[in-house]
């Protein structure tokens, strides 16, 4: 499927989605839309995704060109921005069905439904959870597959992309891996799953132990993705359900080089690795005891290798585990590790 995807005033950094699509998903991407950049194109940014040329809107895209418009953004709150609202309309009246990962759904927006209905067109809202979700039966443990669990020291510290790039490299190692997707941009690149985080509270557990009893006894491991922190003062919640759901055998702590602070709450510090290490074995222990066996730094901020490498080496000794960076350092090896 060809694509454009939607990032304005974000890309690359605060465009998450964008850049997940773009290096993981099975979709050819035609454009990307940011009025800040026009002309320029995304691997001047990111050198090691799928390439493509910057435009400033669907106006620039040529209608037979493109089959859908997807929304690469995820802002806090998932609210929609009414600035997307004329590439969204142009879109639909081009023919183009509409991929969204937004809290805020478009097929219940007035203007876009009656838009998609006349011009044949798809509202995909991808973080609408199904209607026919139960609580946990506490039976994920019993799938055959090892299930590892990525969890946060903060929203944004690459779990998403730390359990995609584990599983392709593990794949390509002849590890034979599945996925389970929890949140918008791992549903667009796997092409199922649920969307934790909008999904009823009594529910969540259930969510993710649905996923994982559906594909448990198909694969020999599992990598769950993560969403948010244990410490995260909006988003806890969710890490605890996807955590207590998943009933893992071991966790892997991801962690953003550098930060101090959570991510637009600033006022709250973040512990001490080894507190978070205590904090998810303790929280994991009574439903399946599972312990910190691996990490992955996210070094992007920092300049060279030699840096990277040495924070990644303090990393590890703070976890007491293995650790690397996944996109800078070889993420095979991790997965090596995780397994013995």
């Amino acid at each position: 499927m060809r694509v454009a995807i939607l990032a304005h005033e974000k890309f690359p950094d605060r465009a998450k989605t964008a850049l997940g699509v773009l290096r993981y998903a099975d979709y050819e991407a035609v454009a990307v839309l940011d009025r800040e950049n026009p002309g320029r194109r995304v691997n001047e940014f990111v050198p090691d995704v799928q390439d493509a040329p910057i435009v400033s809107g669907m106006d620039d895209i040529e209608p037979e060109a493109v089959d859908a418009l997807l929304i690469g953004i995820a802002p806090i709150g998932g609210g929609f921005d009414e600035s997307w609202r004329e590439d969204v309309r142009t879109a639909l009246e081009s023919g183009c069905d509409v991929i969204s990962g937004l809290h805020y759904f478009l097929a219940e927006d007035e203007e876009f439904a009656d838009l998609a209905a006349e011009h044949g067109c798809e509202l995909r809202d991808v973080r609408k959870p199904p209607a026919d979700l139960t609580v946990a039966e506490g039976v994920a443990g019993d799938v055959d597959a090892e299930v590892i669990t990525t969890v946060g020291t903060d929203c944004s510290v690459g779990k998403m992309t730390v359990t995609m790039e584990l599983a392709r490299e593990a794949r390509e190692a002849g590890y034979d891996v599945g996925v389970i997707p929890t949140g918008q941009t791992g549903i667009m690149i796997e092409g199922w799953g649920n969307p934790i985080d909008r999904v009823v509270s009594d529910f969540t557990a259930g969510a993710v132990e649905e996923m994982i009893t559906e594909v448990g006894d198909d694969h020999d491991y599992l990598l769950v993705e993560g969403q948010g922190s244990i410490v995260h003062p909006a988003y806890s919640a969710v890490t605890c359900g996807i955590l207590h759901g998943s009933m893992p055998d071991g966790l892997l702590l991801c962690h953003d080089a550098g930060r101090e602070a959570i991510h637009g709450y600033e006022s709250f510090p973040l512990p001490s690795i080894p507190t978070y290490v205590d904090l998810y074995e303790e929280l994991s222990a009574p439903v399946s005891g599972a312990d910190v066996v691996a990490g992955a730094l996210n070094t992007a901020d920092l300049e060279d290798d030699a840096a990277a490498r040495e924070a990644v080496d303090a990393y590890a000794a703070e976890l007491d585990a293995p650790a690397t960076d996944v996109i800078r350092f070889d993420a095979a090896d991790l997965f090596e590790a995780i397994v013995e």
